[in-house]
């Protein structure tokens, strides 16, 4: 049996480091490639700075892995940076990982490896994969280390994807990920995990959106009757559950409800009218089943940090889906992803709408 061919994205964080010493464990052929994203917020500690790509480089030197640095900043530009900045101006808040994960670590990389006579594609990322004979497809199911699981940001995997991909710490806990780098004493063992969107590494969103060309939309602040309560920022700078930052003063505490486009307002209440029992998805990607044809009991995450809830899906008219849950949700946010469970597997998933 020949050896399997390997390109590791190699993002210069602890995950990757060690996925390339399980692989050269199992055997493969393994050659490390680092994503330049990005130069406008080059920064040490952001995925795809100079200071990861130094950080990676150096890594796969120490373990004799041939090292690439592969430029996708247009692409990124164009179809991650683009989209958040669009998604914020049609009045959502967007998820860019999850843009990020389909059109570039599993779209431009992907296809740049196979071009290259690579058998797989691999990632740090901490989820698994598995072929399901029964149906005949490829499974995505959650990382062991469920306070790791990052599944909830692959949905959008298709069969041809995941057919490709290898996730080997996804069967490890991040602590022993940890201590198998420290015992093969790379430098990178104990580096602290990136928090933050890349391109946006400080946190403020509406500066990056002004520095993007956007012209924030100018509003008030109403209450659920209607009434004027003041003047906003823009409309772009707000998203639905926020409290902090308003600048308004009221006897109880306000909460944005949500965000009218046609008037440029934006909706202040409770926060019991943040709660609803059900969402609309769009952009759906099925990954267990080829499509849902009939209702389906399931669990269901509309962020990445909260705990799925049980739900049941409902197909709609036009590729969508209704997801009625059993429990009201709070902040369910348009731009986000919906993301639905069988137990450890991932059903599939779409944009909330």
């Amino acid at each position: 049996m020949s050896t399997k061919q390997i390109y590791l994205a190699m993002s210069g964080g602890v995950d990757s480091a060690a996925a390339a010493l399980l692989l050269r464990r199992a055997g493969c052929d393994v050659s490390a490639v680092t994503l330049r994203l990005h130069r406008d917020t080059d920064r040490p500690g952001i995925c795809g700075s100079g200071d990861d790509i130094a950080v990676a480089a150096a890594v796969a030197a120490s373990m004799g892995i041939p090292h690439t640095v592969l430029d996708l900043c247009q692409r990124f530009k164009e179809t991650v940076m683009a989209r958040f900045a669009a998604e914020y101006v049609r009045g959502r808040t967007p998820n860019p990982c999850v843009d990020c994960n389909r059109e570039i670590k599993f779209g431009a990389l992907l296809d740049w490896a196979l071009d290259r006579g690579a058998d797989g594609l691999a990632t740090g990322h901490y989820a698994r994969v598995r072929y399901n004979a029964p149906s005949g497809r490829w499974q995505l199911l959650r990382g062991l280390d469920r306070r790791k699981d990052q599944s909830y940001f692959l949905f959008q995997l298709t069969q041809f994807q995941l057919s490709h991909l290898l996730l080997p710490v996804g069967d490890y806990e991040k602590t022993a990920i940890r201590a198998m780098a420290g015992a093969q004493g790379l430098a990178n063992a104990q580096k602290p995990d990136s928090q933050d969107i890349c391109f946006v590494p400080d946190g403020d969103y509406v500066a990056f959106l002004r520095r993007w060309g956007v012209q924030l939309r100018s509003g008030n602040f109403v209450d659920v009757s209607g009434r004027v309560l003041g003047p906003h920022r823009g409309l772009e700078c707000y998203t639905t559950g926020q409290r902090k930052g308003l600048g308004i003063s009221s006897d109880a505490p306000l909460y944005v409800l949500r965000k009218e486009l046609s008037s440029g307002n934006v909706v202040l209440g409770p926060n019991s009218a943040l709660f609803t029992r059900e969402l609309t998805a769009e952009r759906l990607n099925w990954i267990s089943i080829p499509e849902l044809t009939a209702p389906m009991a399931v669990t269901a995450k509309t962020r990445y940090s909260q705990r799925e809830a049980e739900a049941v899906l409902e197909p709609l008219p036009g590729g969508r889906v209704r997801a009625v849950f059993e429990e009201p949700q709070r902040a369910v946010t348009a731009g986000q992803a919906a993301v639905f469970y069988d137990g450890e597997t991932v059903v599939g998933g779409g944009i909330i709408c």
